[in-house]
């Protein structure tokens, strides 16, 4: 059985700009910028207390707290930051899954330092963390991924949590459908209009009910509802694609208004990729009409896109192709694929392609 444990740092950009400058101490702060377009790319504790999360428009969280204090990304001092944790991770097991600057699951089941528990290892880790940063870890036990990533939330802030084997199928059924990670908003929602709230709820479905409804993720959720996961924890995880997308309020005809949303959704996508340091060549702008027709338009760059300008021009160079609009517009997503090599090749552009 794996002794598996997810380390999260807590509020990690926030923290980090809080430990450099102490009189940010104690203030609601938010890693990003105020302008109008602006996107919180982290929130420290004071601030999450006033509803600011990251992702969040910069001028909703203004709204949320007044007393908000932007600080500029410093993405060179995080990875820094987040190099000396991860050769704090390499004294135990060279087996780790980064999951992006701030997070990253490790197998212990034969850690380097022959300590009996994983439990034990974590303590020793998260001390260590806060010795060499003076930055708070958070961290989750347990014998699986799926189960130790939930873990790392139950004690956060600077707290840790055990899931053992005994416990796996009763925390599970205590859950909210929501929390289970890898379960997003949509996802939740339809589960809730099929009756299920909770882990309870998902573990009474049958396999077959599951793969009814949602395809070729039913065994998926079958297993977590069981506490099962057997994935291991693969070092070097290879990148696939990050988007983002947001639904307007009112549908959008005007061509600005429009050109807003795709920045702001650019801004958030950039904010993932120097925050897990990958960078694609390929961005994909979708929108959706107000009859839910979608259209989407994509280009292959020869290089990886390495700028927030870069990644933002080409969004907006690709929603135009769209202009003007024939209706109204109630949706807008921006994403970044093809992290692989760097191979040099010639731009390329999808035709745009209407579906209802």
């Amino acid at each position: 059985m794996r002794k598996i444990i997810h380390i999260d740092m807590d509020a990690f950009y926030a923290s980090v700009e809080q430990h450099d400058d102490p009189s940010l101490r104690g203030r609601p702060v938010a890693v990003g910028y105020a302008a109008k377009r602006g996107v919180v790319a982290a929130a420290s504790y004071e601030a999450r207390k006033f509803g600011v999360r990251s992702a969040m428009p910069s001028s909703m969280a203004t709204r949320k707290c007044p007393d908000l204090v932007f600080v500029p990304p410093r993405f060179d001092v995080y990875r820094a930051v987040s190099r000396e944790i991860h050769a704090i991770f390499a004294d135990y097991t060279p087996l780790i899954e980064p999951l992006s600057l701030d997070e990253a699951y490790l197998d212990v089941t034969e850690n380097l330092r022959g300590i009996p528990t994983a439990s034990s290892t974590a303590s020793e880790i998260r001390a260590r963390i806060f010795e060499k940063t003076r930055l708070t870890a958070s961290a989750g036990i347990s014998y699986n991924k799926f189960l130790a990533k939930l873990a790392s939330d139950h004690r956060k802030p600077n707290g840790q949590f055990v899931v053992t084997p005994v416990m796996g199928a009763a925390f599970v059924e205590a859950l909210p459908i929501g929390k289970f990670h890898g379960v997003g908003p949509v996802t939740a929602d339809r589960m809730n209009r099929l009756g299920i709230f909770t882990g309870a709820d998902l573990r009474k479905q049958s396999l077959a009910f599951l793969q009814q409804h949602f395809g070729k993720s039913g065994p998926w959720y079958h297993a977590i509802a069981n506490g099962e996961d057997d994935r291991p924890v693969v070092p070097n995880r290879p990148r696939k694609s990050s988007g983002s997308e947001t639904t307007f309020s009112n549908d959008l005809l005007n061509p600005a208004d429009i050109e807003a949303g795709v920045a702001a959704m650019a801004d958030q996508v950039w904010a993932w990729c120097e925050k897990t340091t990958a960078f694609g060549r390929t961005v994909t702008v979708k929108i959706k009409y107000a009859d839910f027709r979608q259209a989407t338009r994509s280009q292959s760059l020869p290089g990886r896109i390495t700028s927030a300008a870069v990644l933002r021009q080409v969004s907006l160079d690709l929603v135009r192709t769209v202009f003007p609009p024939a209706q109204g517009v109630r949706l807008v997503g921006v994403a970044v694929s093809n992290f692989g090599d760097n191979q040099v090749a010639a731009p390329e552009q999808l035709d745009l392609a209407l579906t209802a």
